[in-house]
């Protein structure tokens, strides 16, 4: 009995000085990375500020032209990638595009699939369009306009794009 009231009292007794260990390097360990958490927030603070700066005076991308047709797009040509549905004959009328990835949110650009964007440089075809497909990964900085099956191919070089604000 003697022996187990000892072993009782030794078990208390590293619970309580583990206890107290375990809490100094916990609270040793929450205000380092308490101190890096904030420094990770500045540090975001400021990109985004440098992309929002960035984006007033637009990124610089390619603009082409793609149609609804298999091969130009995966072998569901009438849904874009967000899920749109549309109507291949009249996918002019739509005013849709597709961004290469390194330009999608998903992929750590700053546009996402409903934003609107003003497109600058095309001559003939600027405008506002809304980004509702995906390009193929080999793209960057490009834009494909969705276009009937009837359109002449086109491109341009050097444009820019520009997100509007009203959804945000």
């Amino acid at each position: 009995m003697n022996n187990m009231k000892i072993s009782m009292a030794f078990v208390i007794m590293m619970t309580l000085v583990n206890g107290f260990f375990s809490g100094n390097i916990l609270n040793s360990n929450t205000t380092f990375y308490s101190e890096e958490i904030n420094n990770l927030n500045k540090e975001k603070l400021e990109l985004e500020n440098e992309l929002n700066e960035f984006l007033k005076y637009g990124i610089v991308v390619d603009v082409t032209m793609y149609q609804p047709v298999w091969p130009q797009t995966d072998r569901t040509p009438n849904i874009t990638a967000d899920g749109t549905r549309i109507k291949i004959s009249s996918a002019s009328e739509y005013k849709f595009v597709a961004l290469s990835r390194n330009l999608l949110k998903r992929w750590g650009g700053p546009f996402d699939y409903g934003d609107f964007i003003l497109i600058k440089g095309t001559g003939y075809k600027d405008g506002i369009y809304q980004v509702r497909d995906t390009m193929n990964s080999k793209w960057v900085n490009m834009v494909d306009i969705l276009e009937s099956t009837h359109v002449k191919p086109y491109k341009f070089a050097d444009a820019h794009i520009y997100k509007m604000p009203w959804l945000d």
